[in-house]
């Protein structure tokens, strides 16, 4: 008898353990599964313009977010997602602003705010040359091996594991501003607009660095945030460049396989710079370098702050995207109407380009200054922590800081880059007269692609 009630006892422990980490799982994992799954299929419905199969198949075609259910709306331009029923999350578009998700607002207020978004320009890309325009001159630059760079950039889309594919979308090479490869996938083509993830901090960083120009921002002077106002605060002491260069210090976890920082400000907040605002530091402010998306936030708001509400949301577009002809770039807001700086950006492969040659040409776009003197090689220069350098700017990665040493096969060390989840890049490497694109859904061999186009110019 006392066997068998131990063995029920010890049963009925486990039992219950399941079922508290099943509660548990589905408490903290639901909410990110529909909330991610909701919003991306939204984005890539109404803003990129794909099919819903196409989503369903890819973006949302692996596990976790296979256990999601998602319903698109095309009369009330929304998506809605829910895990077996439960933790159901909507994301809304609307035009000149993109997809949002509904946090913190009711649906009805959010679709209500007001805001003005720059006007499309008038103008035709097809009959303007190359880069303002996509009127392209069919001649490849002396001193280019075609076939070895046709190779490489082929070699991108090259499926070697069907369990496991890559799914790269486009990848577009240019030499000394010349666009001189470029290859999409089937269904894919010039107009695709795709979503840049991570890339969009880089963007962020341009913006500031903009309103650094304009004399509106100091790099070195605390960080204009409202919760951090008093000197008192120890949180005052957190600069601008620390923003940038991703050492605030702020008590924030960037990891996205559990709930977390990062997990809570995208998927659960209306206000995603509010919320990493209020944070407490855990670090000095400038001591350590710490990778985080909720910095970036933290930086869009305080552009929207800076801008004024009646320009705001039409400031990307006329203070850098229409300035160098990236008329599809489409950054998509939080509840608040805040731009998720962090993540959401979608755009060509060609203007994806454009914005890396901004960075190629020192911040100069036809003749006009659009970045501060010396703003790149600021940009491009490692941040220096207790640790020693660091392979990160202001908001861009950058290469290995050994020039004897590239930390990657066949890549200059003076390389710095835009990176995005799902390795989207923009890289940007001088001493080779290049600026690289690639952009998909998985992560691939970026050496190859790197090494082979590298080779082709040589």
């Amino acid at each position: 008898m006392r066997t068998r009630t131990t063995v029920k006892r010890i049963i009925l422990v486990i039992v219950l353990a399941l079922l508290t980490y099943g509660i548990r799982y589905a408490w903290v994992s639901f909410p990110i599964i529909s909330g991610f799954g909701a919003k991306n299929l939204c984005s890539c419905v109404f803003v990129a313009g794909r099919t819903e199969k196409s989503v369903r198949e890819e973006e949302l075609g692996d596990s976790p977010l296979t256990l999601g259910s998602f319903t698109v709306d095309e009369k009330d331009s929304s998506v809605t997602g829910t895990v077996a029923g439960l933790a159901k999350r909507k994301a809304i578009y609307r035009k000149g602003l993109g997809c949002t998700l509904v946090n913190d607002v009711p649906e009805a207020e959010l679709r209500r705010q007001p805001f003005i978004t720059a006007a499309p320009p008038l103008v035709n890309p097809d009959t303007i040359a190359w880069p303002m325009g996509d009127l392209i001159k069919d001649s490849m630059p002396a001193g280019i091996h075609r076939d070895i760079l046709q190779a490489a950039v082929l070699g991108a889309f090259a499926e070697t594991n069907p369990k496991k594919k890559i799914l790269t979308r486009a990848v577009l090479v240019l030499y000394d501003g010349k666009l001189v490869a470029e290859q999409y996938a089937p269904g894919y083509d010039r107009h695709s607009r795709m979503l840049g993830w991570s890339m969009s901090k880089s963007i962020t960083g341009t913006l500031i660095g903009i309103l650094v120009k304009q004399g509106k921002l100091q790099l070195e002077a605390p960080a204009p945030v409202p919760e951090w106002k008093e000197p008192s605060d120890p949180r005052h002491a957190i600069t601008l460049q620390n923003l940038l260069q991703q050492t605030s210090g702020l008590n924030y976890v960037e990891d996205y396989s559990k709930a977390s920082s990062a997990t809570n400000m995208l998927f659960k907040k209306g206000d995603m710079g509010a919320y990493v605002a209020g944070l407490p530091l855990k670090d000095k402010p400038g001591e350590l370098f710490y990778y985080s998306s909720g910095n970036s936030n933290i930086l869009s708001r305080i552009i929207r702050q800076t801008v004024g509400e009646e320009s705001y949301h039409r400031f990307p577009a006329t203070a850098l995207f229409d300035k160098v002809g990236m008329y599809s770039a489409q950054p998509e807001p939080d509840a608040s109407g805040t731009f998720v700086g962090s993540s959401y950006t979608y755009a060509t492969a060609r203007d994806w380009a454009r914005f890396g040659l901004l960075y190629y040409n020192d911040g100069i776009w036809n003749g006009e200054r659009i970045l501060p003197e010396g703003w790149v090689q600021q940009a491009s220069t490692p941040v220096v922590t207790k640790d020693g350098p660091q392979e990160y700017g202001y908001q861009l990665w950058l290469g290995k800081l050994n020039p004897e040493q590239p930390f990657k096969a066949g890549e200059p060390a003076d390389v710095f880059y835009a990176d995005g989840y799902g390795d989207q890049e923009v890289y940007i490497i001088p001493s080779k007269k290049l600026v690289i694109v690639r952009l998909g859904l998985h992560k691939f061999d970026l050496e190859s692609l790197l090494a082979g186009v590298v080779k082709s110019i040589q």
